[in-house]
């Protein structure tokens, strides 16, 4: 009885969180004129997708998120998993006190930064650029501490039986640490896709045509464009178009949310 009412909380809670995505759907197919109409007279058409592909270069837009959001997400999960296996497994003076220094940054606003950020990509010449839209997105706090507390727990014998194999420190960290941390990375590397894909202040400031503006600001660029006349049916499908890579990026970094810790080690 306990697991029939655990499961029915589970489906229930399923449904009210897919029920908007089904919604946003249902209206890209419906036509403008259909929105608020009764959905039993609703004729589903694809009208929306093709007005949209020809108002804006959702392609272009598609492909400089895509850019962004994939490099962002390498270059995190690298210097994070680096820095992370550091702090926690490379013991030296002041690693304490410079890991609490670098935490601090976690706490500032990121408005507070966008200011001197403007500033020093404008100094290099990376305005309206794929590096100055990257490289800020790359560099994050976050990544470093979930990191360097999930290889806090890496086991003590599996570091000292390579050491004995003869394995340096990095040969230690890529071949012993790294593939036990999968799912520490999968879940650093699922938040950083999503939140460099959904990123909208940065890329707003940085870019400045059509050729750099990622699917988010475009999405903004095509709701103001018309004034009188709010198009739904494009606006949503828009928002669908939007949704399919993050929902791709979960579907294939699930299973390593779930992996056993120490699974990796046996291939190292």
């Amino acid at each position: 009885m306990k697991r029939f009412v655990l499961y029915l909380i589970l489906i229930i809670t399923a449904i009210s969180m897919l029920l908007p995505f089904f919604a946003m759907f249902l209206i890209s197919l419906s036509g403008n004129e259909n929105i608020f109409a009764d959905y039993k007279n609703i004729n589903l058409n694809f009208c929306a997708y093709k007005n949209v592909f020809q108002s804006i270069p959702v392609a272009k837009y598609f492909l400089n998120s895509l850019i962004v959001a994939l490099f962002t997400t390498i270059g995190q999960v690298i210097i994070s998993a680096l820095a992370g296996y550091g702090f926690a497994r490379l013991k030296f003076k002041g690693t304490n006190v410079l890991f609490f220094v670098f935490i601090i940054t976690m706490m500032v606003p990121s408005q507070v930064n966008i200011v001197p950020l403007f500033y020093i990509m404008s100094k290099l010449g990376w305005i309206n650029t794929y590096q100055g839209l990257i490289v800020p997105g790359v560099f994050g706090g976050f990544g470093v501490y979930l990191m360097r507390q999930y290889f806090l727990s890496f086991s003590n014998e599996l570091e000292e039986a390579s050491i004995l194999d003869g394995c340096t420190a990095f040969e230690t960290f890529y071949k012993i640490a790294l593939p036990c941390a999968m799912p520490a990375i999968a879940t650093l590397a699922v938040f950083t896709f999503v939140s460099a894909w959904n990123s909208f202040i940065w890329p707003l400031i940085v870019t400045n045509t059509d050729s750099m503006r990622t699917l988010a600001v475009g999405l903004t660029v095509f709701k103001g464009s018309f004034r009188e006349l709010t198009l739904w049916g494009e606006l949503t499908a828009c928002a669908c178009i939007c949704s399919i890579p993050v929902i791709i990026v979960f579907i294939l970094g699930k299973k390593y949310l779930m992996t056993n810790p120490q699974s990796g080690a046996v291939k190292g």
